[in-house]
């Protein structure tokens, strides 16, 4: 996704560079607050886990030595390894080397400086770390319901999904960063600047491993090429995560459609959000975007044995009784107004602020957590 492949044969890794110094910052901010008496420790929530690329077939292979090389070129890769050595190859993933036709062209690349975040366990840190603070106050369970100008700020609207009762907050800025219902947030609130964006709503799905034979043999994270016609979210990877001090694998992700916003939000999430404004860039994106519905429609009608069959390219000898099916959570792919397209969906994250600097939202999906320092 981050290093495409150009008609003149070269590899434009502007983004990967972007997105790698944006994730530098983050990690240093982390460090910050791990120094801090009473956050907790780095530990808890970030592990080392190389990073590798895997690809099969000699078209994949000559994309991959080609990325390779440019991406060694910058300091910031420089200690990215190549292989096409199948003894090599067995060191680094020895779980996804054996039942492999000895004739099939392979190649991988690894950076061993790669890392494994648990972002729930960052943000229950990061927020029982705030809650001692002094003018600190956290809310939970709460509901914005209504969101108006005040002055130079804004009156906030919330309710209390427990007891029902509501009451208003005065806030001279607001930061909407509330996952898929940010969009619904900006809409709200009514700034120019937010008209004509839209929602597309994706639900992601994972096979999961917790069986220490099959999960000691992994200690990586492992990413393929997104499937002809497939959009770049789709990306498979085989995953080391360690959650609670525990490792699993994980493998996906499988994309399904939904209407909604959330994982436990409303199906009329995104009809809701159909406005004037908005209706035209989401009606050019439906029309120019057939590959993509074809690929979600696919996705939906995946049994748990085609599943199955896409990981066996990662992992020719696994067995289905030792993974299980997890439903993760949503992306709401940005859609926007395009003055040649009438609209475009858009792959990545983008903040969308008012003028005068008083309320700002956060849009879209990967790379989302892990670059939020910088943006």
């Amino acid at each position: 996704n981050y290093t495409p492949d150009s008609k003149d044969g070269s590899i434009d890794i502007k983004k990967a560079v972007t997105i790698n110094t944006q994730f530098e910052v983050s990690k240093q901010f982390w460090a910050y607050l791990s120094d801090r008496e009473g956050f907790g420790s780095p530990k808890d929530f970030l592990n080392v886990v190389p990073h590798l690329s895997f690809v099969r077939g000699e078209k994949n292979i000559d994309y991959l030595k080609r990325r390779f090389e440019a991406l060694k070129k910058h300091h910031a890769f420089e200690d990215i390894v190549y292989s096409e050595d199948r003894a090599t190859m067995q060191e680094w993933m020895p779980l996804m080397m054996p039942g492999r036709p000895a004739d099939e062209p392979i190649a991988a690349t690894r950076a061993l400086n790669g890392t494994d975040v648990n972002f729930g366990q960052l943000t229950r840190q990061m927020l029982d770390y705030l809650a001692t603070k002094p003018g600190v106050k956290m809310s939970y369970l709460q509901k914005v319901t209504g969101l108006e100008r005040n002055g130079k700020g804004w009156r906030v609207e919330v309710k209390n999904t427990q007891d029902g009762s509501s009451r208003e907050i005065d806030a001279g800025f607001v930061f909407l960063g509330a996952g898929g219902a940010a969009l619904p947030l900006l809409q709200m609130s009514g700034i120019e600047e937010g008209q004509g964006y839209g929602g597309f709503p994706v639900s992601g799905q994972w096979l999961r491993c917790d069986n220490p034979e099959i999960v000691n043999q992994h200690q990586a994270k492992v990413y393929s090429l997104a499937a002809v016609g497939a959009p770049p979210m789709s990306v498979p990877h085989l995953d080391t995560r360690v959650v609670d001090g525990k490792k699993s694998l994980l493998f996906g992700p499988y994309a399904g459609f939904t209407t909604k916003f959330l994982k436990y939000g409303s199906p009329l999430d995104l009809p809701m959000s159909i406005r004037p404004g908005n209706l035209k860039p989401m009606l050019a994106v439906a029309r120019d975007n057939m590959d993509l519905t074809r690929y979600l429609i696919k996705e939906v009608r995946q049994s748990m044995a085609d599943r199955l069959e896409t990981l066996r390219g990662f992992y020719p000898q696994l067995k289905a009784e030792d993974w299980r099916l997890e439903v993760a959570g949503q992306r709401v792919q940005i859609i926007k107004k395009d003055p040649k397209k009438g609209g475009v969906l858009q792959f990545g994250t983008e903040l969308v602020s008012a003028q005068d600097g008083s309320i700002a939202a956060l849009l879209g999906a990967s790379p989302g957590a892990s670059v939020t320092v910088s943006i």
